[in-house]
């Protein structure tokens, strides 16, 4: 049965994770216009129903609320109050769900920007990659002012399981970088442990059943080993965002006296398997380019 809602969304970025998070909004009958800057990728979410942008601001025209779903800040920023941007056609009381991973400075820069054309500023990165997106199975990790929840409850259950709401605009994205930042350790640690293994005459592949019926064996690392070993490294989380937020944690861990050494460690096999062609693949393509 055909779902209705009274909002209008404005998607704007219809990438890896916005064209599914688009389409569960078009399927559970949100009224969405959505932009992207390659138009060609709105092609599929035009013909179950979204109505294609030109511009940012030709989006947010009228839109209850404006959602960003972008690579970093500097293309939110731009992609906000750029010449034909969605501030330019956002009305005031709007609500702006930034849903990227930019890290704690753009959101506090993007967060005053807000204030001062008098938008709602919602703070709510995702935890999840391409296949959750597609289900509405997303975490999602919400702060903004309290009033405006109801507003955006509906759009947040559309696209999550769950929806942690923790404070003030800016907890989204800090919980995000924790987040990010036990991800990548975790992939590093399956690279390692791999390594080791061959290093030791052991089969890894045998390691890896072991470590599935073991207490210490996570899902998620046990998924990520084998499809290391299958060299199965199709891109739920590409290795070029992966690094980006490595990055970006490093830096707020610096900033907050804090010191990420596994984090940091990773970092040059990881930007070697970037210079060499991986940085569209996923995270675990770095299972190549590890120091044995």
């Amino acid at each position: 049965m055909e779902k209705s809602n009274d909002l209008t969304v404005a998607f704007l970025g219809a990438g890896h994770m916005g064209a599914p998070m688009a389409t569960r909004l078009i399927h559970d009958g949100f009224h969405v216009r959505v932009w992207n800057r390659s138009s060609e990728r709105l092609e599929a979410l035009v013909q179950l129903g979204g109505i294609e942008a030109s511009t940012p601001a030709d989006a947010a025209l009228g839109a209850d609320v404006v959602i960003t779903m972008l690579p970093d800040g500097a293309t939110v920023e731009s992609v906000i109050e750029g010449e034909n941007g969605a501030f330019n056609t956002m009305e005031r009381g709007a609500v702006w769900l930034q849903m990227s991973t930019i890290g704690i400075d753009w959101t506090e820069r993007l967060a005053v920007r807000a204030r001062e054309g008098g938008v709602v500023f919602v703070d709510a990165p995702v935890s999840g990659s391409v296949t959750p997106a597609a289900n509405g199975a997303l975490l999602i990790l919400a702060s903004g002012p309290s009033e405006s929840q109801p507003v955006v409850t509906s759009i947040l259950d559309s696209l999550g399981r769950h929806t942690f709401w923790l404070g003030s605009a800016g907890a989204g994205s800090r919980a995000k970088l924790v987040l990010n930042n036990w991800l990548v350790d975790m992939v590093e640690m399956v690279v390692e442990t791999l390594n080791f293994s061959e290093a030791l005459g052991l089969d890894p592949h045998l390691v890896v059943d072991v470590l599935a019926e073991a207490p210490i064996g996570s899902p998620y690392a046990v998924t990520k080993a084998r499809s290391m070993l299958e060299g199965d490294f199709s891109t739920n989380f590409a290795l070029k965002y992966a690094i980006k937020d490595a990055l970006l944690a490093i830096d707020a861990a610096k900033k907050a006296d804090s010191d990420l050494v596994l984090t940091a460690s990773l970092i040059p096999s990881w930007q070697r398997a970037l210079a060499n062609g991986a940085g569209e693949l996923d995270l675990s393509a770095v299972y190549g380019f590890a120091d044995v």
